[in-house]
C-alpha cells in the first residue's frame, strides 16, 4: 500500500503573476518549477499533470464567509470536518474548546494508527516548548494537538539528534543559532531534503508543519520571505530525488494564503495548492474530489489503505457537519 507524506506548508496560497508583490514569482525555485511544468507557484500555474506531478487549485474558504484562518482550516485538513461551517466562523491561530473537541475526536494520526499503520509528526520540539505547554503559557496549535490526541509523543531534542526528527527549517541551522536550545546536526538543505524522505518511507503517514512560511508572510518583508523560498526550494530538490522511484505519494498543501501578497497584512481568501507527487494512478485516484481542505483526510486514508471497507465515511463523512456545504 503506498504510504503518504503530507507537508504542510503554512500560509502559502496561489496569488498573482506579480513580482512586486508575490515572493514565489521572483524567488530561484528550479526544484518547485521543474513539477510545475517551468512555472512558478501562482494562480495561473493549474492544472499541472505531468510524469511525476500534479498540482490543483483547492478552496480554503469551505462555503464560510470570512477570511481563513490557521485554526480551523488545519483542523479541517486533520478530520475531514468542515469546521468552519460547524462553528459558524474562521478562527485562529490557535484551536478554541470548539476546535479542539472535534480535532480529539477523531483526527488522521488517529485513523492511521488504529487501522495499524505507523504515524509520526516529524517535527522536532525544544524542551522550552514542552515547558510553556505544561506551565500553560502555550497552547497547543492544531497539528501538534491531533499528534497528541491520537497518542503519539512529539519528538524531542534527542530525535532530531538521532535523525529521525527535523527542525522547522529542515536544515537546523534556525535551531543552532538559538543559543539556549540543546546542540543539534545541521544539514545542507538537499541533504536534509534526502533525510526527509528517508525518514518517511518508514512510516505510513508521516506529516511535517513548516510553519515558518507563514510567519513570514506575516513579516512582510520581500528579501526575507525570497531567501526563505529558496532554502525550501533547495530541500525540496534533495527531496524529489530521493523521492522519485517510490510508489508513495507526497501531498504539499496549506490552510490559507498569506506569503504570496506581501502587500496585504495577514491572510488572504486565495485558493491553495494541492502538489502532489507520485505515481500517476496514485494521484489520479487521490486528486478525484479534490476542491477543499475537507477532502484530504478521506483521499489520505483511501491511499494508505485502499482495500479497507468503510462501514461509515472516513472520518467525518460529508455536509456541514463533515465535508462540502453544497453536497
Amino acid at each position: 500500500m503506498p504510504r503518504v507524506f503530507f507537508l504542510f506548508v503554512d500560509g502559502i496560497g496561489l496569488g498573482a503573476d506579480d513580482p512586486e508583490r508575490n515572493p514565489f514569482v521572483r524567488a530561484d525555485m528550479p526544484a518547485l518549477r521543474a513539477l510545475l511544468q517551468d512555472q512558478p507557484l501562482t494562480a495561473s500555474a493549474p492544472p499541472v499533470e505531468s510524469e511525476i506531478s500534479t498540482l490543483l487549485a483547492v478552496d480554503p474558504s469551505m462555503g464560510v464567509a470570512g477570511t481563513p484562518q490557521s485554526a480551523s482550516g488545519q483542523a479541517a485538513l486533520l478530520t475531514g470536518v468542515n469546521v468552519p461551517g460547524r462553528i459558524g466562523r474562521h478562527y485562529g491561530p490557535k484551536p478554541n474548546p470548539e476546535i479542539a473537541e472535534i480535532i480529539e475526536a477523531g483526527n488522521l494520526f488517529q485513523e492511521v494508527l488504529q487501522r495499524g499503520g505507523r504515524a509520526a509528526l516529524l517535527n522536532a520540539y525544544p524542551p522550552q516548548y514542552f515547558q510553556s505547554i505544561d506551565s500553560g503559557r502555550r497552547l497547543y496549535s492544531a497539528i501538534p494537538l491531533a499528534a497528541s490526541a491520537a497518542g503519539l509523543e512529539l519528538m524531542t531534542v534527542e530525535d532530531l539528534q538521532s535523525g529521525s526528527a527535523f527542525s522547522v527549517d529542515f536544515t537546523g541551522e534556525g535551531w543552532a543559532a538559538q543559543p539556549e536550545f540543546p546542540p543539534a546536526p545541521v544539514y545542507a538543505p538537499h541533504h536534509a531534503g534526502k533525510q526527509l524522505a528517508d525518514v518517511s518511507s518508514h512510516l505510513d503517514f508521516s506529516w511535517f508543519d513548516y510553519w515558518i512560511s507563514d510567519y513570514a508572510g506575516h513579516k512582510r518583508e520581500m528579501g526575507r520571505a525570497i531567501e526563505l523560498l529558496e532554502s525550501f526550494d533547495r530541500v525540496l530538490a534533495g527531496f524529489v530525488e530521493a523521492w522519485r522511484s517510490r510508489h508513495d505519494l507526497f501531498v504539499l498543501t496549506s490552510d490559507h494564503g498569506n506569503l504570496e501578497d506581501l502587500s496585504k497584512r495577514g491572510h488572504t481568501d486565495n485558493a491553495v495548492p494541492a502538489l502532489l507527487l507520485g505515481p500517476q494512478e496514485v494521484r489520479l485516484s487521490f486528486a478525484q474530489g479534490l476542491r477543499d481542505l475537507t477532502d484530504f483526510a478521506p483521499a489520505v486514508l483511501r491511499t494508505i489503505f485502499p482495500d479497507h471497507r468503510f462501514e461509515t465515511p472516513p472520518l467525518a463523512g460529508r455536509g456541514v457537519e463533515g465535508g462540502h456545504q453544497d453536497d
